[in-house]
């Protein structure tokens, strides 16, 4: 062989003994996969993109508390969806720092668990749990007008509701929202009513 060809091919051999040895072919770029998607940012990167987040809804929760004695109805703006039972809770823990602020009081007393709330239609019943004092007329009215103007706020072509609460021993006591004060329940737009006072006991 000529020595040039020799020293040719030995130098030749001798460049592409590193890709050989390190595992990398010498046949050029190979592509695989998808190219990337998403928005570029001004460097030229891609930034990924993001699903807008969703607002969650705030709900008016009526709530009827005292002030000198007589009912006061007034509205709490609270996140998330609510139903019977929250404005229940929510009642049951009594007047906020603003509300106390302004005189609001509470005469239900405090609820181990939480009373048992049935809808149907127009009517419904609230079941206190086992252990719960004998409530005041004041407290039952507090309560029934809470549960029936929040009745209203979930289907407002009931025009009215009509609300008993079965307390321990087998006490009844009913209520119809025709006879609650208004105030919160002005939003409603079917409540009528004193402007005050207590409703008649059962």
């Amino acid at each position: 062989m000529n020595p040039r060809r020799r020293i040719a091919r030995t130098l030749l051999c001798g460049a592409l003994l590193p890709l050989s040895a390190c595992g990398i072919p010498a046949t050029g770029v190979v592509e695989a996969g998808e190219p990337a998607t998403g928005v570029r940012g001004p460097a030229g990167t891609p930034t990924p993109t993001q699903a807008p987040s969703e607002a969650v809804p705030a709900a008016a929760v009526p709530l009827y508390f005292v002030a000198d004695g007589d009912l006061v109805a007034v509205t709490r703006t609270v996140i998330g969806a609510t139903d019977l039972g929250s404005a229940v809770l929510m009642l049951f823990k009594g007047p906020d720092a603003e509300e106390r602020g302004r005189g609001l009081t509470s005469e239900l007393p405090p609820a181990a668990e939480a009373p048992t709330v049935r809808a149907d239609g127009a009517a419904v019943v609230v079941q206190l749990p086992k252990g719960t004092g004998g409530l005041s007329e004041t407290a039952v009215d507090q309560l029934a007008c809470t549960v029936a103007v929040a009745r209203l706020r979930q289907d407002p072509a009931l025009g009215s509701a009509q609300v008993t609460v079965e307390q321990p021993g087998g006490r009844l006591a009913g209520r119809s929202s025709d006879d609650c004060p208004t105030g919160a329940a002005d939003e409603t737009g079917d409540m009528g009513g004193s402007t005050g006072g207590h409703t008649a006991g059962g």
